[in-house]
């Protein structure tokens, strides 16, 4: 794991040179970006109302008991935007999108077309890179923020069935506990998530050996180092924002 972290690290650093010599395309940005986050918008936005719905049910009898019932959504949008929304944004797409891109890259490297653009003189790296972590840290962020709101509107709704908690109550408690600053750190943290994905699952696609069987197993191993990478990230981030400062 700590190889491959120093192979993850030396391709961004490439990938940061192509970017800086002005070589991408804005058609294949797009494109990169429909893929990665459009695509994996569905899912990601249903885990996270799941998720939310889920703990709505879990804790609003239990704040009702304590007369704390006007808290529930306070308590439910600080999880969200603190931990919830970005780290199961983040894994819905590490494992939609993320996948596909190591499928995509790795089938580009058995079947030689990697040692066509070398023959061209074009850093393989930086070409295929490049537009998925652009991609990737534009979007992501915005599926992020997307998926907070729609998790808070899963709790509004199950407070309101459960426990007859007005939605009035429950969004003055949204906005009384969540704080500015919980929303730009999510949206940092969607940002960092949006470069270690493709980063770590074109890597792993870019390492790929063996032909056909060699495909399959970088595409599970690249969703398995995603998931470990993501929340490694989550946890600095956490312990930088919420615990040193």
């Amino acid at each position: 794991m700590i190889s491959f972290l120093g192979l993850c690290i030396q391709n961004l650093i490439q990938t940061i040179k192509y970017i800086v010599g002005g070589n991408i395309k804005r058609d294949s940005v797009l494109a990169r970006a429909a893929m990665i986050s459009y695509d994996s918008l569905p899912i990601a936005l249903s885990i996270v109302f799941i998720a939310a719905v889920v703990i709505a049910l879990q804790v609003s009898k239990q704040f009702l008991m304590t007369g704390a019932e006007s808290y529930v959504g306070g308590f439910l949008a600080v999880a969200l935007v603190r931990e919830l929304a970005p780290g199961f944004a983040a894994l819905a797409i590490s494992a939609r999108a993320g996948t596909a891109v190591s499928a995509e890259i790795a089938n580009m490297k058995v079947t030689s077309q990697v040692d066509a653009l070398k023959t061209l003189k074009v850093d393989p790296v930086g070409y295929y890179f490049a537009p998925r972590i652009i991609a990737g840290a534009i979007t992501i962020p915005m599926v992020v923020v997307l998926a907070e709101l729609f998790g808070i509107l899963g709790g509004m709704i199950v407070s309101y069935f459960a426990i007859g908690l007005h939605p009035n109550r429950y969004m003055s408690s949204v906005w009384l506990w969540l704080n500015t600053r919980d929303i730009y750190i999510s949206i940092f943290k969607g940002f960092l998530f949006g470069i270690v994905i493709p980063l770590v699952c074109a890597t792993q696609g870019y390492e790929t050996k063996g032909g056909a069987k060699g495909v399959g197993i970088s595409t599970t191993q690249a969703a398995i180092k995603a998931t470990v990478f993501l929340l490694m990230t989550d946890l600095i981030v956490t312990f930088i924002f919420y615990v040193i400062n």
